[in-house]
């Protein structure tokens, strides 16, 4: 006697790409909040680090950043890190970080909220 095989379920679909709610630019920005420069406890985004964020019609993302210092010691790491984290996010297609000190970092450039979780409000 042949066993009649189980029907077999289509996988579930992926979660649903950006929606007008969330456009992939917001989903950019909230990824970059979740990347922490090591020797201040505030995201980079907050800390004012990201200079600008671009996205092209093919979902290629590209982010100037800055460094609290030239001479930071994760230079080069912090970096590869933002491309890493943006680079996980399923729509994006592409990711390039550009290093920048001009304009120099300052810590007006940070969000009210990092300024206050560093008592300087």
């Amino acid at each position: 006697m042949t066993q009649t095989p189980e029907p077999t379920h289509p996988p579930a679909p992926p979660p649903p790409a950006s929606t007008p709610q969330q456009p992939l630019k917001d989903r950019v920005i909230e990824a970059l909040r979740n990347v922490y420069d090591p020797e201040i406890p505030i995201n980079i985004y907050d800390l004012g680090l990201i200079y600008d964020v671009q996205i092209d019609p093919a979902n290629r993302v590209d982010i100037k950043m800055t460094l609290t210092s030239p001479a930071c010691p994760v230079a080069q790491s912090l970096p590869l890190e933002v491309r890493a984290t943006i680079s996980r996010i399923p729509e994006v297609s592409a990711c390039e970080v550009d290093l920048v000190f001009d304009p120099p970092w300052n810590p007006n450039k940070m969000s009210d909220e990092a300024k206050l979780k560093l008592g300087l409000l």
